[in-house]
């Protein structure tokens, strides 16, 4: 383990006074004196916020005469940090708890190729909220000094990390630079900023034994009319920057993860995703299954250079044959949606047979052309081809519960295990579903109601 070094902490302010005093308060009560020093940045507030300030003897303070943005303001912090020290970037609108910065320190220095690490809150974007209810800081006080117990074991990777309380390694942002000041006045630099520590081989961590409360009350956002644009811009500037889309770090494949279930959790596995993207599903797999070895197919290079700093990823197309990986080599293959977009479903679920291993499993989502939307409009003479439902522009092939079934057992596959995901339904649809039932004979109304499959199927 390197050695902990002092943290910078840098926190922007403007307006919002409250919350100003009680994240600054909550750092001097739960952070070990003499670990940390604080630098503020005001970008111009006009609430009492500057007067308050400058009455406190222990921070290093810049009033601004404007509003400089969130990126520029905390380059600003941090340039007036001690050289040596570490730099955490703290929103006001928080209140740290007993042990947050030690927790925080323990992990970042516990690998040297942990480049920064962040906090879980009471808020869940980008899946870094705690399940945890509460009414008064006391209460949550209380939560926090039972969760804050330094366990590896909480520490999960991550692709992305929340820019709220993120603490970052010094030599990691000597490498890398400063916060992007395009991104200006503020949201999306944080994607930024992770996909370059990730981009120059570092790991990004979330500790789980670290929980920081999170208002979420910043006066930007609470102004759609300015929030919005400025959101949607830096998407913009993102994807033109690094070739994707900001939405691929919320891609993670719950249905698929749903139904590995392997008894071992501690087993080592090969595990495939086809279409991975920038392997957000497959670093999920990987906090439930840490021996767990990753390899994907995905044929954007914008993303696999990403998903290449911790799994095993070809580009070559999928549907390809053969594969850039040995035979009989994966526990897991995962299909994602793509059975319903190549030409030859039958062929393609034979060829990647041989690359499990015996006993392995094959698991997928397929979208079921009975669901009663697809049957209603068919019924009112219309059969649109969309972008994301059922009827999908990209499928080749579409199927029924049976079809699956099926293909699946033509190809040698066996032990069939079917997850259905149901519609709520209205009562008018519950009404129609029963009509059709009569129709068709038999209790199917379960199929009509039911919009996808998780399938999971083994190789004997």
């Amino acid at each position: 383990m390197a050695s902990i070094r002092k943290t910078a902490i840098i926190i922007l302010t403007y307006n919002n006074l409250k919350y100003n005093k009680d994240c600054i308060e909550s750092i001097r009560r739960y952070t070990q004196e003499g670990s940390y020093e604080i630098i503020v940045v005001d970008n111009n507030s006009t609430d009492g916020t500057r007067e308050w300030l400058q009455t406190q003897k222990d921070l290093k303070l810049v009033l601004n005469d404007y509003n400089v943005g969130f990126p520029k303001g905390c380059n600003i912090g941090i340039n007036l940090a001690d050289k040596e020290s570490d730099i955490l970037l703290l929103n006001n609108d928080t209140v740290v708890t007993p042990r947050w910065l030690e927790n925080l320190q323990l992990c970042l220095c516990s690998d040297e190729k942990i480049g920064a690490v962040g906090a879980v809150c009471n808020q869940h974007e980008n899946l870094q909220g705690a399940e945890v209810t509460y009414k008064k800081l006391d209460e949550m006080i209380l939560f926090a000094e039972k969760n804050n117990i330094s366990d590896s074991s909480k520490w999960e990777e991550k692709v992305f990390l929340i820019g709220f309380c993120i603490l970052i390694k010094r030599k990691v942002l000597d490498q890398i630079g400063l916060l992007d000041e395009t991104y200006s006045p503020g949201y999306v630099e944080d994607n930024d900023f992770s996909m370059r520590i990730i981009e120059v081989g570092y790991k990004l961590m979330l500790c789980h034994d670290c929980f920081v409360h999170h208002y979420l009350g910043t006066a930007f956002r609470k102004d759609l009319n300015k929030f919005y644009p400025v959101l949607w811009a830096n998407r913009e500037r993102f994807k033109s920057k690094w070739g994707f889309e900001t939405y691929l770090f919320d891609e993670i494949r719950f249905d698929l993860i749903r139904i590995i279930d392997a008894p071992d959790k501690f087993k080592d596995m090969n595990i495939l995703e086809l279409n991975c993207g920038l392997g957000v599903t497959l670093m999920k797999i990987k906090s439930h299954y840490p021996n767990s070895k990753l390899f994907g197919i995905d044929k954007e290079e914008s993303t696999a250079k990403i998903s290449r700093n911790f799994a095993s990823i070809s580009t070559k197309p999928v549907g390809e044959f053969p594969l850039e990986f040995p035979e009989e080599h994966f526990d897991y293959i995962l299909l994602g949606n793509c059975l319903e977009n190549v030409d030859n479903p039958e062929s393609f679920l034979k060829e990647l047979k041989k690359y499990l291993k015996k006993d392995g499993y094959i698991i997928g989502g397929l979208q079921n052309i009975m669901h009663l939307s697809v049957l209603r409009n068919l019924i009112n003479g219309s059969w649109h081809y969309s972008n994301g439902d059922t009827l999908n522009k990209k499928n080749k092939t579409f199927f029924t519960l049976d079809d699956i079934k099926k293909i699946f057992s033509d190809c040698g596959y066996v032990n069939p295990y079917v997850f259905h995901w149901f519609s709520v339904l209205s009562q008018d649809e519950e009404v129609l579903i029963g009509k059709l039932s009569e129709i068709g004979g038999g209790n199917k109304g379960y199929l009509f109601s039911t919009y996808s499959f998780s399938v999971k199927f083994q190789k004997p």
